[in-house]
């Protein structure tokens, strides 16, 4: 199946039929978890209505590791099988995953303001979330660092890769360290501990920012793609006329 995709042309059809419904759905799911979240939802017991920065960080957050994850996957089959949309993949990756990890931060410094007393501590999850933005930002100025896109393409994916080290670092830090963050409330042995009038809107919120991930990064798969055949049809014509 990802070797049939991994031909830009047929890539490029499946994404021309995803783009529409990728949109809308997206939106309708944020408009709908941020109704529930910031209207619908009660206030926590101890955070009051700070709580409701939950619905956006917390899907920030899982996004910022799980795009990390993808892009190193990507990184992966680009190194060993030279998949022809891994290094395309990658690097349409790397600006949303960082955009999500930087809207961790910001959203984390507007929670733990009221509730810690500061805008930023170097707590265990927040400091590998910070490195976990700095991967990013290296992947994204490696990829560009070099006069030709090729050459920069595997020293990406290698970096990719060895970024990947800090993705369990950031889920277990409260589990490893003495941490400010409070446990997982979502992905736990003993189950989900959060209350259902709380739960639907963070629910709500990680389907459509994730369809709205998805959106994106095809979005800029496209683009890349077009820039290249663009580059490419440069070169043929330059090399024609240079023939004549």
């Amino acid at each position: 199946m990802f070797d049939y995709f991994a031909n830009p042309t047929r890539f490029m059809r499946l994404a021309r039929v995803l783009v529409a419904p990728l949109s809308v759905l997206s939106v309708l799911l944020i408009l709908a978890g941020l109704y529930y979240g910031l209207l619908a939802s009660p206030p926590d017991y101890q955070q009051g209505d700070t709580v409701r920065i939950m619905y956006v960080h917390v899907p920030a957050a899982w996004l910022a590791s799980l795009g990390y994850v993808a892009m190193g996957v990507c990184g992966l089959f680009y190194i060993v099988w030279r998949h022809p949309l891994a290094d395309v993949a990658l690097r349409s990756m790397a600006p949303v995953g960082a955009m999500f990890a930087f809207l961790t931060l910001v959203t984390g410094a507007l929670w733990g303001k009221p509730m810690w007393g500061a805008w930023w501590v170097w707590d265990a999850r927040l400091t590998s979330m910070l490195i976990l933005l700095f991967f990013y930002v290296a992947v994204i100025a490696l990829a560009n660092a070099f006069d030709t896109i090729e050459r920069g393409s595997r020293p990406a994916a290698i970096l990719a890769l060895v970024g990947l080290i800090n993705v369990p670092i950031v889920k277990f830090s409260v589990d490893w360290w003495n941490t400010l963050h409070q446990p997982a409330s979502l992905l736990r042995s003993g189950g989900v501990s959060i209350d259902p009038a709380m739960l639907t809107p963070l629910l709500l919120m990680l389907a459509g920012m994730h369809l709205f991930f998805a959106f994106v990064v095809i979005l800029r798969m496209q683009a890349v793609l077009a820039e290249r055949r663009i580059a490419a049809l440069h070169i043929r014509t330059m090399a024609r006329e240079g023939g004549a």
